[in-house]
C-alpha cells in the first residue's frame, strides 16, 4: 500500500466501520474507529457524552481524538465519524496531510435510513425519532447539510447495492 493513511468518511449507516474492517484485513493495516477510540479513552458510550456534555463537548474531543490518531506514524485506517467533516476545520486539515487519502462513502437516503432505523436506539442524533418517515425526513435534511463537507474527499465511492468487500475493492483499486 502506497498511502499511509485511509480515512473513511460518510454519514452514519453509511458502512465506514464495517468497510474498515474488511480493509484491514485485505490491507493488514491497523484500522480505528474514531468514536470507538473516544469512547475507550473517556471510558463511556457516545450516547452518553452527547446526553451527559452535550454535542459541542463530544466535537471538542473528537477533534483531539482526530489529531491524536493521525499523529501516529503508521499506516492506518481510519472510519470517522457522520459529523467529524463537519466541524472546525476538517476537511483543510485533513488536506494537509502528505499520504493519507479521503474517501466518501455515498449512500442514499432510503437506504441509510432502513439501516439506521434498525439501530437507532445506539444511535443519539436519531434515538427519539419515532417512525421510518420521520428518520428520512431526518437524514435526508442532515445529509444535505452536510454533502458539501463529505463532497470534499478525494474519492466518492457509492455503496448503494454493494456489499462491504466490493465497496473495499473499489477502494483498493484507488490507492494504486
Amino acid at each position: 500500500m502506497k498511502t499511509t493513511k485511509i480515512i473513511l468518511l460518510g454519514y452514519m449507516g453509511c458502512g465506514k466501520t464495517a468497510v474498515g474492517e474488511v480493509l484491514k484485513n485485505q490491507l493488514q493495516t491497523e484500522f480505528w474507529d474514531l468514536d470507538r477510540y473516544i469512547e475507550r479513552k473517556l471510558d463511556t458510550t457516545i450516547a452518553s457524552i452527547f446526553q451527559q456534555k452535550g454535542e459541542l463537548f463530544f466535537r471538542a474531543e473528537e477533534r483531539k481524538a482526530l489529531e491524536e490518531l493521525l499523529q501516529i506514524e503508521t499506516p492506518l485506517i481510519l472510519s470517522l465519524g457522520g459529523g467529524t467533516p463537519c466541524y472546525y476545520d476538517t476537511m483543510d486539515f485533513l488536506k494537509s496531510f502528505s499520504h493519507l487519502k479521503t474517501f466518501y462513502l455515498q449512500t442514499e437516503v432510503q437506504t441509510l435510513s432502513l439501516r439506521l432505523a434498525e439501530a437507532k436506539s445506539s444511535r443519539p442524533l436519531i434515538s427519539h425519532l419515532e417512525n421510518i418517515e420521520q428518520i428520512q425526513e431526518f437524514v435526508g435534511k442532515h445529509l444535505f447539510e452536510r454533502n458539501p463537507f463529505y463532497l470534499q474527499a478525494e474519492f466518492k465511492i457509492n455503496t448503494d447495492r454493494k456489499s462491504v468487500e466490493t465497496v473495499a475493492q473499489e477502494i483498493q483499486s484507488q490507492l494504486t
